[in-house]
């Protein structure tokens, strides 16, 4: 009975229980949480295995396998990326603007690194040398070193000339990708299953080593996050509204029951059916809602790409690494690629921020920190990233001309 009730807790429950162990373990024996170390070392290595064959695979399917697509709706595509682009940029820019402002990496103090391990190395500030370093001597030179800025931009070059390629080798190469974004994704999720308890070991570690002052850091990092968004929502999402005429309130009303579903659940699996199904009762044809919703999943994830800059900077502040303009721009390139095509994976956002931290030389601590109130979080921007790719549809139809007719949208 015992056995089967604590089957029944999900992965989010344990996290949040390793937390408070994890904090009582560090309060109660400071100097005897710090040999837990090694299993949070252990769950960060099975995190950083992961990054290669998970970009590269998705990045590969998600350019080669909508080609054909992408040429039959030139136009709509073409808009809608331009759109994408755009936006996301702005995300990642009131991300970076806020994180900076509220400095909430100020008062972590991470846990030291082990005997003989190198410290933290600032990123390449130039341009020439940034632009050098983006591409790679070779790809598995790039994959051993987890380079995952050189690996997203091999895998992007592979995955366009790999559209340009037909019949059975295209098709062969497509299914091996699919194949092991697929066998990917469940590796991610027997990893994660570690999670709990690498969380909190270094939960412990962190509050024995730094004392409690650290869970007011949080709760600064998640108070950063919501006013970033929010400031993102009024200050892009509203403006561009109003720009394409698309009646707000009426928008909300009919989305209203989706978007509770992504903050509850923090889902957007399971609010985008619920969605699709709403935004054609508002009046969006149905042929351009089949194409850029599941499209927008992969390359508008606004309140995904602001959470990852502030997480990013958030472990440098922590990390007593200041990063320059050249360095934070750096960083918000990295994160405009390999934020995209990543809306499927089991815990992106985490799986993204360890490659971007790992490229810069930021320590990975810092991650198993924000996994702990990442679903806090998580509920905040899985919200954004429903409503901004809801109104992205609405706006890429009053792009087309078409005038949000509810009885024509059913039947085109």
């Amino acid at each position: 009975m015992i056995l089967a009730g604590l089957r029944r807790i999900s992965l989010t429950h344990w996290i949040l229980i390793s937390m408070v162990v994890g904090v009582g373990v560090g309060v109660a024996f400071p100097e005897g949480s710090q040999h837990l170390k090694v299993l949070s070392n252990v769950f960060l290595r099975l995190i950083k295995c992961i990054l290669v064959p998970l970009v590269f695979g998705t990045l590969v399917v998600g350019i080669a396998g909508h080609a054909g697509d992408l040429r039959s709706v030139g136009r709509l595509a073409f808009r809608a990326i331009i759109y994408f682009e755009i936006v996301t940029t702005l995300a990642l820019v009131i991300g970076l603007v806020a994180v900076n402002v509220a400095r909430p990496g100020d008062g972590v103090v991470l846990p030291p690194p082990r005997p003989g391990e190198v410290p933290p190395a600032p990123a390449p500030v130039t341009f020439s040398g940034i632009l050098e370093h983006l591409v790679p001597k070779s790809f598995f030179e790039a994959a051993s070193a987890n380079d995952v800025l050189q690996v997203v931009v091999f895998a992007l070059m592979f995955g366009v000339a790999l559209a340009q390629v037909s019949g059975p080798p295209r098709q062969h190469m497509l299914e091996f990708c699919e194949g092991l974004t697929e066998v990917m994704f469940k590796f991610t999720g027997i990893v994660m299953k570690f999670a709990p308890l690498g969380i909190g070991a270094a939960m412990a570690v962190t509050v024995g080593h730094s004392g409690l002052g650290v869970l007011k850091q949080l709760a600064l990092l998640i108070g950063t996050l919501y006013a970033a968004l929010a400031v993102f929502c009024l200050a892009v999402l509203w403006p561009v509204a109003l720009w394409a005429r698309v009646p707000v309130r009426k928008f909300l009303g009919t989305l209203k029951e989706p978007i509770l579903l992504a903050f509850t659940t923090t889902s957007s699996d399971a609010a985008m059916p619920e969605a699709m199904k709403r935004l054609v009762a508002f009046g969006v044809p149905k042929r351009i809602v089949s194409f850029v919703v599941p499209m927008g999943y992969s390359f508008n994830l606004d309140g995904s790409t602001l959470y990852l800059a502030v997480a990013s900077v958030f472990v440098a502040q922590a990390a007593k690494v200041e990063l320059s303009l050249g360095q934070q721009l750096a960083i918000l390139l990295t994160l405009m690629l390999t934020s995209k095509g990543m809306a499927g994976i089991p815990r992106a956002s985490q799986v993204i921020l360890a490659g971007t931290l790992v490229t810069f030389g930021l320590p990975l601590e810092g991650v198993l920190l924000i996994i702990g109130v990442d679903e806090l979080m998580d509920m905040a921007r899985t919200t954004v990233n429903l409503v901004g790719n809801c109104l992205a549809t609405a706006v890429m139809a009053r792009a087309e001309g078409i005038p949000l007719d509810p009885e024509t949208a059913a039947q085109s």
